[in-house]
């Protein structure tokens, strides 16, 4: 038996549909999801050449991975959680804008 006839009306379009949010886009990506695609150690060339022009989510609005990481001193990240403080030391914790 197929998931299509598991209902056994046979029509999977007929599913609801669920929006998450209330449908405003946020630009750029967020620093966790850069952070986690990544195994770690890194330093800070390797995650420029991986993800240099990528572009991060900020309080001010999208701005480069290459960008931020001009601003940061550090040039080995031993841990994720030593990456994402580093960005956000950078960029701050406040609320991200959307559109």
């Amino acid at each position: 038996m197929s998931d299509e006839d598991a209902n056994g009306d046979g029509d999977a379009d007929d599913t609801p549909t669920v929006q998450l949010g209330d449908g405003r886009e946020v630009a750029g990506a967020p620093i966790a999801r850069v952070a986690a695609r990544l195994t770690w150690p890194q330093t800070k060339s390797d995650i420029l050449e991986k993800f240099g022009d990528t572009e991060i989510r900020t309080p001010d609005g999208p701005e480069s991975l290459a960008t931020i990481l001009e601003s940061v001193d550090i040039t080995y990240f031993d841990r994720r959680q030593t990456f994402v403080a580093a960005v956000r030391d950078v960029v701050g914790r406040e609320p991200v804008a959307t559109e």
